[in-house]
């Protein structure tokens, strides 16, 4: 099999959301993620140490878009190359943070998810560490989503989780050494599940707790650890609902045997409760 999005060491740049309330979600991120406000067209860019999420503005509340950047010009073109040739349609707009060098497809849930290459622009820094890092989604059809993730576009298995009737429950993807830069759960729903920011350290962790208290934004989930990616986690939420985790430690996957975990609260949280999807 051609792993091409795992061959192409992709990483998640930034992501879009869509809101009914763009100037009060704006000012939201930019004091929760320590991130600087700019007005663009349709809404607003908050960005800040590798943190990059774009707020546009809608009628509804959903996620907009994901965004992808290959390590290089070459990969880059080979990724969409190889999407081509598998018949998977794409195209090019001026929406992402990508330039010149980008296309989006629509993958099997209707999500739009861009592919292309960083483009070097001045960024606030801040005192708190954690670059953008994974999204999580939901779907109705789990295992088509992951056929279309991995057969289609590349991305490799790193753990599953299944039900007592061997049924996948979720899935968690990658396309470089971090243990999953994609996942999704099984759910009633297909969308936007949460996403994450890699702060690294328990100590960062424990920073970031410290700041959000400062902000009066609770913890609506952890501290705790996850079993896949062995990584512990804390999560707020936005004021549209959106799920927000800071996480640390992920694993970092070398070579390695796909890993199966059995349907239960500990497997997402092996320190105590769990948000169960199904």
């Amino acid at each position: 099999m051609s792993y091409a999005a795992f061959n192409s060491n992709a990483y998640l740049h930034h992501i879009a959301l869509k809101t009914r309330h763009p100037l009060e979600l704006a000012k939201f991120y930019e004091n929760a993620l320590c991130l600087e406000k700019k007005r663009i067209s349709g809404g607003w860019l908050l960005s800040g140490s590798n943190r990059r999420v774009l707020i546009l503005n809608d009628k509804k509340n959903s996620l907009g878009f994901a965004s992808f950047a290959c390590q290089d010009i070459r990969s880059f073109k080979i990724l969409k190359r190889n999407f081509m040739e598998k018949g998977i349609k794409t195209f090019q707009d001026d929406m992402s943070l990508f330039g010149k060098d980008n296309f989006f497809i629509s993958d099997c849930d209707g999500n739009k998810i861009y592919f292309g290459l960083n483009k070097n622009r001045k960024e606030k820094s801040s005192n708190l560490y954690a670059p953008l890092q994974h999204i999580t989604f939901t779907s109705k059809n789990l295992d088509n989503f992951v056929q279309f993730y991995v057969d289609k576009l590349g991305f490799k298995i790193s753990d599953k989780v299944m039900n007592k009737d061997g049924k996948l429950t979720t899935c968690f993807m990658r396309s470089n050494q971090e243990h999953h830069t994609i996942a999704c759960f099984l759910s009633n729903k297909s969308g936007l599940d949460h996403f994450s920011f890699e702060a690294g350290t328990w100590e960062w962790i424990k920073n970031w707790c410290d700041h959000f208290s400062k902000q009066k934004i609770e913890l609506i989930w952890g501290p705790g650890r996850h079993g896949p990616g062995n990584n512990l986690f804390a999560f707020i939420e936005d004021l549209d609902g959106n799920k927000i985790e800071i996480s640390g430690e992920l694993e970092i996957i070398h070579d390695r045997k796909i890993k199966k975990w059995p349907h239960e609260p500990r497997t997402l949280n092996l320190w105590g409760s769990a948000i169960m999807r199904s």
